[in-house]
């Protein structure tokens, strides 16, 4: 007796074939996922290349990081080829149990370190990191919000616990991280100063910095003021050169940092009172909630520096690569098949 057999679903997606500069990038068709109990299956309307998938792709991580790196995502290419942190798009199909969202809704998702969403379709469970978009917002405006967003209010809220009156220093704060950091801490009530191109300056100020520091004039580790938090997003500095710069009690937080680094950090500044915070972020559910309702209250915006297609993703990651953008590189997937 003869058998048949349904032909599988396939989508479009970038799959990183090796560890490698952006040509390692290729767009594919590959199995499109199917939606269990409890997990909505999401059309991607758009998603972002972060700085978290250039490293990946590229195995350039913080120095001490590359071995653990490849023992943890793979050692010649990562296991999970597809990457792509977070997106927003429309619910395709439910799974048995789903009660939450229904097929058509818009939402918001954050895969994560689970990566997968530079495709066509990604599956989420719908208790996790996935709420509806809120209608004020474009899809690309709603991708972007959350890799940057929810490192920045892990820092700002959970680790350094910036207060109302506080200052706070960010370095590199044209990047996503730091374009999210100086909105959040001002959320907090903080007073902001950012530290970042000439060309950045307006930016910068627009998103609620009550100074610049043009890094190319002027060494903010040599500055008069005093902080009580430096948050520095790019990896550019480290304790022994901001400690003068860093009031009592103050809080150094290493976004980028090496394998050392994170090690001694627990261990610096205890005899001058101060505290240096390195690691990495952690992925909070009402975070994202809390992060996509202040984006639709208007006091949090994705600055987004650049959009592409899904078959221009390599281009998409030269330009984070350039270290030059400012704030995030969107991906739009206009047609998912």
């Amino acid at each position: 007796m003869g058998m048949t057999t349904q032909a599988t679903a396939l989508m479009r997606a970038a799959v990183v074939t090796r560890y490698g500069s952006p040509d390692v990038l290729a767009v594919r068709e590959v199995p499109r996922p199917v939606p269990g109990p409890g997990q909505l299956l999401i059309a991607v309307k758009a998603t972002t290349v972060s700085s978290g998938d250039a490293r990946i792709r590229s195995r350039r991580v913080p120095p001490g990081m590359g071995f653990l790196m490849r023992l943890a995502l793979g050692w010649n290419a990562p296991r999970q080829g597809i990457l792509g942190s977070e997106c927003a798009g429309v619910v395709a199909e439910i799974g048995p149990g789903v009660t939450r969202f229904r097929v058509g809704d818009a939402v918001v998702a954050f895969p994560g370190t689970s990566l997968r969403a530079h495709a066509s379709f990604v599956c989420l469970r719908e208790d996790g990191p996935v709420v509806h978009k809120p209608a004020s917002l474009s899809f690309e405006q709603a991708a972007a919000l959350l890799f940057s967003g929810t490192t920045a209010y892990h820092y700002i809220h959970h680790a350094a616990r910036v207060a109302p009156n506080e200052r706070v220093l960010v370095v590199g704060a044209a990047g996503a991280v730091g374009c999210a950091a100086i909105q959040l801490a001002r959320l907090a009530g903080a007073e902001v100063t950012g530290v970042c191109s000439a060309e950045s300056a307006e930016l910068v100020r627009s998103l609620g910095a009550h100074a610049v520091i043009d890094y190319r004039r002027e060494d903010f580790t040599q500055s008069a003021a005093r902080y009580d938090v430096v948050i520095d997003c790019v990896g550019s500095t480290n304790y022994a050169a901001c400690a003068r710069i860093l009031r009592p009690q103050g809080r150094l937080v290493r976004v980028v940092c090496g394998l050392w680094g994170q090690l001694a950090a627990p261990l610096q500044g205890r005899l001058s009172g101060h505290r240096v915070i390195a690691g990495v972020a952690a992925e909070r559910v009402d975070d994202i909630r809390h992060l996509v309702a202040q984006a639709e209250a208007g006091r949090y915006r994705a600055v987004i520096d650049s959009t592409f297609p899904l078959s221009r993703i390599a281009e998409a990651h030269a330009r984070v690569d350039s270290g030059h953008k400012h704030g995030s590189v969107v991906i739009t997937l206009d047609d998912p098949s």
